[in-house]
């Protein structure tokens, strides 16, 4: 905690020899994407794009999970997306899951989340349980969880698509979606490709 409250009191400094940039952020922000990433420690959405103060909307979820759209239960995610994409306008919208996923791994293995009901009820969302293979028909997973990684964050685009505000700035051509796997013990940035399946490559 100490290196933090350090560079949390010496930030004002650095401000300071950066004024002119930072004193344009009072005049509201302009974000070019909205960034959805899992929060996981290790996943730094600034430092993997190296976007400025102002550049990224960031939403931050166990899993990088995007919610069902529900405009009678609204919820913090749902409302981040919604004011991206009407309020702030963003053009892209980049779904970003990462290597060594806990929540994905949990998902895959049904593991036992007993003792973390909200966590538990939180991956229900992103697969409900009365979908997933049972435990003997798994296959094999790799370590880094790449492939099942892969599959979820293209599977959230679905999700988004399903959101009104996403699906009419996308048919007026003024939005689009990305998914993206990021290697934490590489920093690797691969893109899923559109009309190839599951494919991803390199950025």
């Amino acid at each position: 905690m100490k290196s933090l409250i350090d560079n949390a009191r010496s930030f004002a400094s650095h401000v300071a020899e950066n004024a002119e940039s930072f004193r344009a952020l009072e005049a509201g922000q302009s974000p070019e994407a909205l960034f959805i990433s899992c929060s996981d420690s290790r996943v730094v959405p600034s430092l993997i794009t190296g976007a400025r103060p102002g550049e990224l909307f960031e939403l931050r979820t166990a899993g990088n999970i995007v919610p069902e759209y529900h405009h009678d239960h609204p919820a913090g995610e749902t409302a981040t997306i919604e004011y991206a994409v009407r309020v702030l306008g963003v053009r892209d919208i980049i779904v970003c899951g990462h290597s060594h996923c806990g929540a994905v791994t949990a998902i895959v293995q049904d593991d036992d989340l007993s003792s973390a009901p909200a966590v538990r009820g939180w991956l229900e969302r992103a697969v409900p349980r009365a979908v997933r293979a049972p435990r003997s028909q798994l296959a094999p997973v790799s370590a880094d969880m790449a492939d099942a990684v892969q599959h979820h964050a293209v599977a959230q685009l679905e999700r988004l698509r399903a959101y009104p505000c996403v699906r009419e700035r996308m048919a007026e051509g003024l939005l689009s979606l990305h998914a993206w796997y990021y290697e934490v013990h590489t920093g690797a940035v691969r893109a899923h490709r559109p009309g190839g399946g599951r494919s991803f490559g390199p950025l």
